[in-house]
């Protein structure tokens, strides 16, 4: 429901381009309907009775160009000729530190007292008030010193590394739709102020390259990449493919299927594994394989 939806924001935002260029129409059309989508999805969570709230991966095909949208976890990648090309990042509280601690810092009423905007190596101690302690600031890249102070024992806005980061010791993902009403365990606090439903749009120009059969886009839930890199999703595509005529339509869709299938893995008795015994993806695993020229697209 939520991605029809999507669709027909951002496909209301298009109908109205102005006079300047048209991939920064394009762009702000998309930004603007997923903000749209965001307070439809306030607007309705009662009468629908949805709670929570998901990340969101639109591409949108206009005028000779490649759009692609995403807020959230979920990612995307254009494989063109073996070369592998990113088309989205994802949005956790390691990648976003900084636009956190900056609201943080200029609205402290939000961290409700219980937290602090600055970041630590580790928790402080009260043991520790008055010494020095490597710390990090909304406005620096690296480390510095400062002297411990009480505001300081106070729970990190950020707190964690890799997968294990959150906000608030409460969520791991800082873009998205929804989640209006998400709150601190056990307190009033709510998290949405630092959550961002505005996307990072990438832009690709089809015009600029031919493309062949084999030059497809990736795109794909956070249950695929835990357990896949890049590369590794290439090879795989490119393996599936070269079993297929390049005008067997069906082809796309089973590239698509083998990626899901390796990243869950085999049900063992220590649970799913992948090929190589490591644990597979427990996530949910979307996929799509868009190609990107047809059969006469050969160079």
């Amino acid at each position: 429901m939520a991605s029809k939806l999507l669709h027909l924001h951002i496909c209301d935002q298009l109908r109205d381009l102005k006079a300047v260029s048209h991939e920064s129409l394009v762009i702000g059309a998309i930004e603007n309907a997923f903000k749209r989508m965001d307070e439809q999805i306030e607007r309705e969570q009662m009468t629908r009775l949805v709670a929570g709230g998901c990340c969101a991966l639109a591409v949108v095909y206009l005028l000779g160009k490649v759009y692609v949208a995403n807020a959230g976890d979920s990612r995307a990648i254009i494989i063109r000729n073996g070369e592998i090309i990113p088309m989205s990042r994802e949005f956790t509280p390691e990648t976003e530190r900084q636009r956190l601690q900056f609201l943080g810092f200029l609205r402290p009423e939000l961290l409700g007292n219980e937290f602090t905007h600055l970041e630590f190596p580790r928790r402080i101690q009260h043991k520790e008030l008055g010494k020095k302690m490597l710390y990090r600031d909304q406005n620096m890249h690296g480390w510095a010193y400062k002297r411990i102070e009480e505001d300081d024992l106070k729970f990190p806005l950020i707190y964690g590394e890799g997968k294990k980061a959150r906000v608030m010791a409460t969520i791991g993902v800082t873009r998205g739709l929804g989640d209006h009403d998400l709150k601190v365990y056990n307190s009033n606090i709510h998290i949405k102020p630092f959550l961002s439903c505005v996307p990072e749009v990438r832009v690709y120009d089809l015009t600029q390259y031919e493309h062949c059969p084999d030059d497809v886009l990736v795109l794909g839930t956070d249950g695929l990449w835990d357990v896949t890199n890049d590369r590794e999703v290439a090879d795989v595509v490119t393996e599936v493919l070269m079993g297929y005529e390049p005008n067997d339509p069906c082809r796309y869709t089973m590239a698509a299927y083998e990626l899901v299938v390796r990243s869950r893995g085999v049900l063992k008795e220590r649970g799913w594994r992948l090929a190589n015994d490591k644990l597979g993806s427990g996530d949910d695993i979307s996929v799509f394989v868009i190609p990107l020229g047809g059969p006469g697209n050969y160079t």
